[in-house]
């Protein structure tokens, strides 16, 4: 028997958590962070002091007590990607369970950055596994990481091969075929998958199930961005804001400043732990012709010396989802040297994650910009998520007997589960799971 627990992102977009039981181990896929909740709690979008406790009462943390009698029985914890709805909560949850950490390379550094970031010591080994390859548990237990495409740079899906057949985690990914860095999806390899009859259950994030086509590619993106910035005659301030964890957006963000003649300064922590990261693996080389600021007292005062000159800068800052306390928002409130005006430009290469508490909060900062009557670029962005024909493909590829919606709301995993009807499942093998449920499936 498999049983499969949702602990997190069965109910929200966050916090994400699967534990899997076969026999008497247990694999725990993502550990992840609510980022909305947390900026609620701490009004802050990295890391703070604050306790695991106040985290898991405010529902920014994943609850251990839901798998409290497995916790003896973990494996190991596999974070699938980078990003910290699927790795924030390792720092302090990882601690309570003595099991290590396997993940891809650039996952591997970024949680290590987040260990520093916290000041815990922990036991957990942090064991970084190549994507496209296999790492054995156990007899009866082998993690298979195969390489995927997604917003953050080494994105896997997992794929949990047990002597029953193979439960395939797919949180999060989308079909890109036209990456602008790192390899296309291994398709080939999920249709072996599928064409071998032995994928028990396939548990996938259903964020987009209800928006129709398939996911555009990253290289739409960066022409978008590319159109404003390098196309665009652009006086004054200059600063974009995005993902920090976008690696492949960061670099296109330094090469068409240079195109325009402009210094990228990166402005914000999250942002120098991720391209720390990515830079430390040669993945990428963007501090060589940029500046990487970190801390709030440097970051003003390098806005200090250049603020007479900023035509020839751009500021990539935090804050694209309204933080109270990332750059963008102290500068829109006038906390830093910059006083923006109607010279100067923001660019939203993001969009705001559909949770209302990050509505509210993007939604007083755009009220703070336009009143200032600053320029503002709004949804410069593609998606890292499937929408509804890339999960087709997935179903279609992997063939499962299962199928469990995750990553999203009530409605998101019913707009999954007519695709499942439309596929030909019965409603007994799609699985609408909250946290805290349990589903057991006999093989």
């Amino acid at each position: 028997m498999i049983e499969i627990r949702a602990v997190g992102g069965y109910s929200e977009i966050g916090r994400n958590m699967t534990a899997v039981k076969v026999g008497d181990e247990v694999v725990i896929f993502d550990m992840g962070l609510d980022v909305g909740r947390y900026s609620q709690i701490t009004e802050d979008e990295d890391f703070v002091k604050i306790s695991t406790a106040q985290l898991v009462a405010g529902g920014a943390l994943p609850d251990l007590k839901q798998i409290k009698d497995w916790l003896p029985m973990v494996k190991a914890i596999v974070p699938t990607h980078a990003h910290l709805d699927h790795v924030g909560g390792i720092p302090y949850l990882a601690q309570k369970i003595k099991a290590p950490i396997n993940c891809s390379p650039f996952t591997a550094e970024v949680v290590k950055e987040l260990f520093r970031d916290k000041r815990t010591t922990h036991h957990n080994k942090v064991i970084p596994i190549n994507p496209n390859s296999k790492h054995k548990f156990s007899d009866n237990l082998t993690l298979e990481l195969i390489h995927i495409t997604h917003s953050t740079l080494q994105a896997t899906i997992a794929a949990l091969h047990t002597p029953d057949g193979v439960i395939i985690y797919a949180n999060d990914f989308k079909f890109d075929n036209y990456p602008m860095l790192g390899k296309k999806p291994n398709l080939a390899r999920l249709a072996q998958l599928g064409d071998s009859g032995k994928v028990i259950c396939l548990i996938t994030e259903s964020t987009y199930a209800g928006v129709e086509g398939k996911t555009p590619s990253e290289s739409v993106a960066q022409q978008m961005l590319k159109d404003i910035m390098v196309g665009s005659d652009l006086k004054g301030a200059m600063l974009v804001t995005t993902f920090s964890s976008h690696i492949a957006r960061l670099k296109a963000i330094a090469d068409f400043s240079h195109k325009i003649k402009r210094k990228p300064i990166f402005l914000g922590r999250s942002f120098s732990k991720y391209i720390k990261a990515a830079e430390k693996l040669d993945l990428v080389n963007i501090s060589k012709n940029a500046e990487v600021i970190s801390y709030r007292r440097q970051i003003n005062s390098r806005l200090t010396k250049l603020k007479n000159n900023l035509e020839k800068y751009v500021l990539v800052v935090t804050g694209n989802q309204g933080e109270p306390r990332a750059t963008l928002s102290r500068m829109a409130r006038g906390e830093t040297p910059i006083e923006l005006s109607s010279e100067d430009t923001v660019i939203f290469s993001c969009r705001t994650i559909p949770s209302p508490n990050n509505i509210k909060l993007r939604g007083e900062l755009e009220k703070m910009l336009s009143a200032k009557d600053v320029r503002m670029y709004m949804d410069v962005h593609v998606s890292g998520h499937a929408s509804r024909e890339d999960l087709r493909d997935l179903i279609n590829l992997t063939k499962p007997l299962h199928l469990v919606p995750s990553h999203g709301t009530h409605d998101m995993k019913t707009a999954f589960k007519d695709l499942g009807q439309k596929k030909g499942y019965e409603d007994s093998k799609i699985h609408i799971l909250e946290n805290g449920k349990l589903l057991m499936l006999n093989i």
